[in-house]
């Protein structure tokens, strides 16, 4: 919403004086200036205005009234040159510098918008709504300390003004003065202003107290159901806590609340794209840039979405398209926020090709990562290969025979060992589903292709443990029951680094498999009974032997262990046809002109953007200097 309600609240009780003038013109035969000041609910009131107009073309009260009526029918331009005309024949015209500030706001001219208030506060100190309008505009520009004098005043003009702690709760957020922002949401409430708990709710978000904000939203939809942004609030605050599902339900009822509303479309197209729904979510967001072109959040998402569909081309122009929008869509906390990322994003692109942006279609029926899109838009980059002879093991295991099955991991596997081949690796070995003996065997061969390489890669996907701070792969074929049986049944990570240990300049291994015990037995009576009748065998697989994801890793020398999430923290599999991490790995692989070390720090910040921060990559080790190591050089 462009212009806040306060501001507008003055304007509707015109309005309504307004109709009731224009039934007394209708039944009693009024003069052009009595239906110039009906207002714009008449029909005529532009028309009367024109004649009154032409009979007193120095009345500077005529000129406001037909501006506000342009501004009623959304033409701002003669709006403002109506209003202008007014200041020209009445230089202390308040009114007019007021309504002017308005129109000049919704145009997305904030600096004029500013000035005009402040003139009108110059005329009139006492106008409480215009230290509103002036406060909310500096708060658009950022300058939020002189937001808040600006609200203080209006508090100060009438302590009852709801509206007033409302807009003020605003700048302390973004202050991240989270106590005085809770004080003033408080306030709201206490007058009787149901939006205080979603102010309330919007700080708690920040703070990350995600079921306070559930709880405060949930008053705030019982108190207003009729009211899109409660929905927003709170379908995005069960996509932090994760239940996508629900937050696609309340981002439906606020689009069927509101068909038009850009916050609710893209709102709407995150969640799509956080559960793999990328077609959908690209469809979403144009929607959303349909009813509010050049929207920030909208157009970031579109370039995430890119990203994650392999498009890396049409990635980079629609952030730099976001990073171009016009101020109007720039003073939201989501226009922030997306403004934020679609720069970080973009210092990741140099060198990418710059080509004119276009808008395609949703480009695949699949959620799966497009190998071949993503490196076919930098053919430029891939035709140089390295000059070091790089080799790789790429293994994937879904197919657990006595646990449930994982989705991603054989899907994962191949589309890295797709792209490692396409950009110049000499020797990729994919494995999927492997037993014990099969794994063994594969890192055994591979060892003998390290000795006789400049690089080795491991790239595992599938269930990994930790068991008293070692950690382990687990083939398709274990059978766990007690902690000693890891050993026998699982391979330990220290024997992947030693297949990689022959190669000359660089060894690296990447695990998706921090994923949590699947040997984990129900807790039921008899589980425990049967716990407590091991415990002279072996500790139960549940025991606290068992760490939850896996476990730090130390290395030495040229070498790099890149976790899907850093140690003691679970990844995830993933809402669509790959993990985020594999999603991310693949993208980033094809990027030319990536150091290794900073492509891993972009692998981590897409899967925390991937996952809304609950997923978070790590990286183990170090490389000398004396080298820089590139995928894909430029």
């Amino acid at each position: 919403m462009l212009v806040p309600k306060v501001l507008l609240s003055g304007l509707k009780q015109s309005v309504v004086l307004f109709a009731i003038l224009a039934f007394a013109q209708v039944a009693y035969g009024a003069s052009d200036r009595e239906s110039c000041e009906a207002g714009p609910d008449t029909g005529r009131p532009i028309s009367a205005c024109d004649a009154a107009i032409a009979a007193s073309p120095n009345d500077e009260t005529l000129y406001l009234l037909r501006g506000s009526a342009f501004s009623a029918n959304g033409n701002y331009e003669r709006a403002i040159a109506d209003l202008s005309q007014a200041i020209h024949l009445n230089p202390r015209y308040e009114a007019a510098y007021a309504k002017r500030a308005i129109a000049f706001r919704i145009k997305g001219d904030i600096n004029q918008s500013i000035a005009d208030f402040a003139t009108a506060i110059d005329i009139n100190p006492s106008g409480l709504t215009n230290y509103i309008g002036r406060g909310f505009g500096l708060w658009t520009n950022g300058e939020f300390e002189k937001s808040i004098d600006d609200f203080n005043k209006a508090i100060a003009l009438d302590p009852n003004y709801a509206g007033a702690y409302l807009v003020r709760a605003q700048s302390y957020r973004e202050l991240k003065q989270f106590d005085a922002a809770v004080l003033d949401a408080n306030q709201a409430i206490e007058l009787n202003q149901s939006e205080g708990y979603r102010s309330r709710a919007l700080t708690r978000i920040q703070l990350q107290d995600y079921d306070g904000a559930l709880a405060d939203i949930n008053e705030a939809i019982t108190r207003n159901p009729k009211l899109v942004f409660n929905f927003v609030t709170r379908g995005t605050i069960w996509r932090l806590k994760g239940d996508l599902d629900a937050a696609l339900r309340d981002l439906d009822q606020a689009v069927a609340l509101q068909p038009a509303n850009a916050p609710a479309h893209y709102a709407r197209a995150d969640v799509l794209r956080y559960r793999g729904n990328f077609d959908e979510a690209l469809t979403e967001y144009q929607v959303s840039l349909r009813y509010a072109p050049n929207n920030t959040p909208a157009l970031t998402g579109l370039g995430l979405t890119y990203e994650r569909l392999g498009n890396l081309v049409q990635a980079r122009l629609e952030f730099e398209a976001a990073l171009n929008s016009p101020s109007e869509f720039r003073f939201t906390s989501d226009s922030r926020a997306a403004l934020e990322t679609a720069k970080a994003r973009l210092a990741a692109y140099s060198a990418t090709p710059v080509q004119p942006r276009i808008v395609p279609p949703p480009v695949r029926a699949s959620n799966e990562v497009a190998i071949p899109t993503g490196v076919a838009s930098l053919p430029q980059a891939i035709a140089v290969k390295s000059t070091a002879r790089r080799v790789a093991l790429v293994i994937g295991n879904s197919a657990y025979a006595n646990v449930p099955a994982l989705v991603n991991p054989e899907k994962d596997a191949k589309a890295v060992a797709a792209t490692l081949r396409t950009i110049g690796f000499e020797v990729v070995t994919l494995e999927d589903n492997d037993t014990r003996e099969k794994l063994v065997g594969a890192l055994r061969a591979f060892a003998n292709e390290a000795e006789n390489s400049d690089w080795a890669m491991v790239y595992y996907a599938g269930h990994g443990m930790e068991v008293g701070g070692v950690n382990y792969l687990v083939p398709v074929d274990a059978k766990i029951a007690v902690d000693r049986d890891i050993q026998s049944e699982a391979v330990p990570l220290d024997q992947v680094l030693a297949a990689v240990d022959g190669a000359k300049k660089l060894k690296l291994i990447m695990l998706d498999a921090c994923r949590d015990n699947p040997f984990k037995p129900r807790a039921t009576p008899a589980s425990a009974q049967a716990a407590v009748a091991s415990s002279t065998a072996g500790a139960p697989i549940a025991s606290r032997s068992i760490g939850r994801g896996l476990a730090d890793v130390k290395v030495s020398g040229a070498t790099l262990v890149v976790y899907a999430a850093k140690g003691g923290q679970v990844a995830l599999d993933g809402e669509g046809g790959n993990s985020p991490f594999a999603v991310a790995v693949v993208q980033r692989l094809a990027t030319p002109g990536v150091e290794i070390t900073k492509l891993f720090r972009l692998v981590r910040d897409d899967v925390m953007e991937a996952t809304a921060g609950r997923q978070e990559p790590y990286t183990y080790g170090s490389l000398p200097g004396k080298e820089d190591f590139f995928f894909v050089v430029k």
